[in-house]
């Protein structure tokens, strides 16, 4: 039994998610991974199943999975293997970590391709990340082996940000809403600062202490994440709501 106490909404909000994503541009053929956890622990948890376009998932689509099953992948229906290595050991170790958004949108991949990917704070948007954001240096390829995932687990107990060198990036909150405002605002940074690299000038980075006052100035905003979700998810309902079934 799930001690989630609303499953039904966290399972629409889990497939906005990914019909957002793909609005965004941000999937990638048939792979990428969202979860939740269903349990308080997080041990168990829904995950898109393999090989399902994100445009077209459903909340009923969405498998229910336990981090403690031990003969998950070999069952017909076994979940992709780097989906499982990635979220199975993060939703296994990482209390905090309800909600993981794996994925690779285009900006942040580019910058996690640099030999110094860090978002530099530059702008109010780069600068919500100082000092709240890791950066995994060490790329272990497809994360397909269960070492791997520990690895990345342990990468995300330092921050709920993370930039996965040469491979992407993993956001984790509480809710649906925080890690997908996450999402969409280091995809929005990363773009900026890729920008501003273009140039060729030289870049004007914040000190860090106008950097950190910045990022705390985020706090007192956490609310914009469940009004911009909820904004989404009108713009979702008014144009296709097969989302929710």
């Amino acid at each position: 039994m799930s001690d989630i106490l609303d499953e039904g909404a966290l399972r629409i909000d889990l497939a906005a998610a990914f019909r957002l994503a793909a609005r965004f541009c941000w999937h990638e053929s048939v792979g990428n991974h969202f979860s939740a956890a269903l349990s308080s622990d997080g041990r168990r948890f829904l995950m898109n199943r393999k090989w399902r376009p994100f445009a077209s998932i459903r909340a009923g689509d969405l498998q229910a999975l336990d981090a403690d099953d031990p003969d998950v992948m070999t069952r017909p229906d076994a979940p992709d293997a780097s989906a499982w290595c990635i979220h199975g050991n993060a939703h296994a170790r990482v209390r905090e970590a309800k909600v993981i958004l794996h994925c690779h949108p285009i900006a942040v991949t580019t910058l996690s391709t640099l030999a110094d990917p860090r978002l530099l704070p530059i702008d109010q948007n780069t600068a919500r990340f100082f000092g709240r954001h890791a950066v995994d240096l060490e790329c272990g390829g497809i994360a397909d082996q269960d070492e791997e995932g520990i690895r990345i687990a342990g990468m995300l107990t330092r921050a709920p940000t993370l930039i996965m060198a040469n491979h992407g990036v993993t956001c984790v909150a509480a809710t649906v809403a925080e890690a997908f405002e996450n999402l969409y605002f280091v995809e929005k940074a990363a773009e900026t600062l890729l920008r501003a690299y273009a140039t060729g000038k030289p870049l004007s980075v914040m000190s860090d202490a106008i950097a950190e006052r910045t990022a705390q100035g985020w706090d007192a905003y956490r609310g914009m994440a469940f009004a911009h979700f909820d904004h989404l998810k009108s713009l979702l309902d008014a144009e296709d709501r097969s989302y929710r079934d």
